[in-house]
């Protein structure tokens, strides 16, 4: 006997998503359709739950796969600053039928688990998912207020940070990426970069990648390159993304030769000007690699103190059935703070 589904809906098409997303009118670029299409793997199919109770409206990015080759399924989301939308939703908003209906959705599914990266600039997440598993506060984020003078941001800044950025700009100059030629040097100094830190290969993003990226019209992208006066070559460059009052610091790349000038200190200052002036609201440089007090999170905070938390949403839909897959598929370490643990890469 099926459960009753009765205002839930699935959303798998582009016109229907953006629908929704005007619909609710704030959100994120890791919220949208493209970015979705972008970022999935080949087993994981991308949906948008819709919710709409009395007036209100809830939309619910994921990511579906199924688990291994049982019959059961996971979601999960994009990587980045994702989480519930909405509409008409304050901290008095009572849950409790979103919670039963998407529950009930969960289960006649077949899904065992759910997670999600939460997004800091879209209000009451928290009150929308309350009673569904468990928040679980990662670490900060450094934000940039763009509501301030630009000057009174750059008062903030760190000495170190200051002192790059006047010789960067004594040295260099930033311009803004247009041509399919940019877009193929951006890329060779991503993967540079990526080279240098020895980074995973799903982080070696494809040519196709970028191209669709920069030509998203779900979101605007910023490709800004810092070019060496004297020597006329491009040393540095950033992509940032622009949705509704957000700027997104996104990905970034240096040539080795020029990382002693740090020129992305010059990129960063740059957007945070261009982006005050164009009355844009946060500017989000994320957070740090291996929690909130290593070196990147260092640098990134060498900008700005205006600290915001970074949360996670994680739900056992189905405890007995993850309980089993637990058993049958994470090997012996099932101590451990990955989610779901049947997930967990086994240690050879």
């Amino acid at each position: 006997m099926s459960l009753p589904v009765l205002n839930i809906q699935i959303i798998d098409k582009k016109e229907d998503w953006k629908s929704l997303l005007d619909q609710v009118g704030y959100y994120d670029f890791y919220h949208t359709y493209d970015y979705h299409q972008l970022s999935k793997s080949a087993e994981e199919k991308p949906i948008l739950i819709k919710y709409e109770e009395n007036g209100n409206v809830i939309g619910l990015p994921l990511l579906l796969r199924k688990i291994f080759d049982t019959g059961y399924y996971d979601v999960t989301s994009v990587y980045g600053y994702a989480g519930p939308l909405h509409n008409n939703i304050n901290g008095s908003f009572n849950n409790l039928e979103f919670v039963q209906q998407l529950t009930n959705f969960f289960i006649e599914k077949k899904v065992v688990s759910v997670f999600s990266r939460l997004n800091p600039f879209i209000a009451n997440q928290e009150v929308i998912l309350k009673g569904m598993g468990n928040l679980f506060p990662l670490s900060k984020i450094v934000n940039i207020d763009l509501t301030q003078d630009i000057d009174l941001q750059r008062s903030v800044f760190s000495k170190t940070t200051k002192r790059y950025i006047n010789k960067s700009r004594k040295l260099c100059t930033v311009r803004l990426g247009e041509s399919k030629e940019d877009i193929s040097l951006f890329i060779k100094l991503y993967y540079e970069n990526m080279d240098r830190v020895n980074a995973k290969k799903n982080y070696y993003f494809t040519e196709e990648y970028f191209d669709h990226f920069v030509k998203s019209s779900d979101f605007k992208t910023d490709v800004l390159f810092v070019t060496h006066n004297e020597t006329g070559e491009v040393i540095s460059a950033a992509m940032m993304v622009k949705t509704n009052d957000i700027i997104q610091y996104h990905i970034s790349g240096t040539r080795n030769d020029y990382l002693y000038l740090t020129p992305i200190r010059l990129l960063i200052d740059e957007m945070r000007i261009k982006g005050t002036a164009e009355n844009y609201r946060y500017f989000n440089l994320g957070g740090g690699l291996g929690g909130s007090d290593d070196s990147l999170f260092r640098f990134k905070s060498s900008f700005s103190k205006d600290f915001k938390d970074f949360k996670i949403w994680k739900y056992i839909v189905n405890p007995q059935v993850y309980d089993q897959l637990v058993k049958e598929f994470s090997g012996s370490n099932k101590d451990t703070d990955f989610f779901p643990v049947y997930r967990q890469p086994k240690s050879n």
